[in-house]
Formats: structure tokens, sequence, C-alpha cells
């Protein structure tokens, strides 16, 4: 098993959307319902991230194929929150169970403790007790639940919101 750990390029977008809108039409993890095109994913998302600062975006490699990112993004668009980000892992269903979720959090949380991010926050559909695993080994805690918060496939999901101290 070769696998890199590393900040996106412009060429992973499409693989990286190509994973994502896995998630979207088969999966609550994510509350998006509609795909997202290659375009739509550089414009909207990509450009967001950046090699310094709160907005990270890291890509997990496995033999030269990407199987899964973690990122940190904006939590809320005003400016009073701009110490806080959302994190996130999404993986690819043959990359999971091998410690790269792990890997890709590891990367990401070295590279934002020399950035000014005060605290980081995870949504997490429920149920998904790999998720809430992976936060809570990384110091990440309940806060409360929003129930039935969102509706996808035709029912009503509630989301358990988690929060880390950084350093």
């Amino acid at each position: 098993m070769s696998l890199v750990i590393r900040p996106a390029q412009l060429a992973d977008v499409e693989p990286l959307t190509e994973l994502y809108n896995r998630y979207i039409s088969e999966t609550t993890i994510t509350f998006d319902v509609e795909p997202y095109t290659v375009e739509q994913r550089h414009c909207s998302w990509f450009d967001h991230y950046h090699s310094t600062g709160r907005h990270r975006l890291f890509v997990a490699e496995l033999n030269r194929r990407a199987v899964g990112y973690a990122t940190s993004s904006q939590f809320r668009t005003k400016a009073a929150y701009d110490t806080s980000v959302e994190t996130s892992v999404y993986l690819h269903p043959d990359a999971q169970g091998q410690s790269i979720g792990t890997r890709l959090y590891e990367t990401l949380f070295a590279a934002l403790a020399t950035e000014d991010v005060h605290r980081a926050y995870a949504g997490i559909t429920l149920p998904n007790p790999k998720s809430i695993a992976l936060h809570i080994k990384f110091g990440f805690y309940s806060v409360g639940r929003y129930r039935e918060v969102g509706r996808k496939f035709d029912r009503y999901w509630d989301v358990e919101w988690y929060e880390k101290k950084l350093p």
C-alpha cells in the first residue's frame, strides 16, 4: 500500500467530485441532494481552500489514486465566526477501515495548529458510529443534537454536533 497525504491540486477536483457525488446519491452523510458537475465544484468549493490559513483541503492518494479527502471549511459567513472551522472527511468505500481517515485528520490538524483557529466543529448525520469514533479519537466531544434537521430520501435525519478546542 502506497499512501500519500498531500495538499489538494486542481487535478483532484474531478475524482473528488465523483467521490462526493457518490455520498450525495447513496448516503445521508451530506444533505446535498443534487450531484455537482466538476465545474461547479471547482468554482464553489475547490477555490475556497488554500495552502496556508484556516481553510485547507488534503487528499489521500492510495497507489496514485485519490481515495479520500479532509477539509477545514468556513463555519459560518459572519466575521465573528472566522476562528471556527467545520471539518469533514470523505473516503471511497474501498479505502475505509485502513486508518486513512485518521491519517487525513492528523495532517489537517497538524496544519491548523499554527493557524488562528480556536475551535473545530463537525456535524454528523445519525447514525454514523464510525465517524463519531473518528471524531472522538481526535478530541471532539458532543455539544448537541439537531433533531430531524434535514430531509433526504423521504425521511428526516438528526445531526449531532461535535466540537474540538484547537491550540
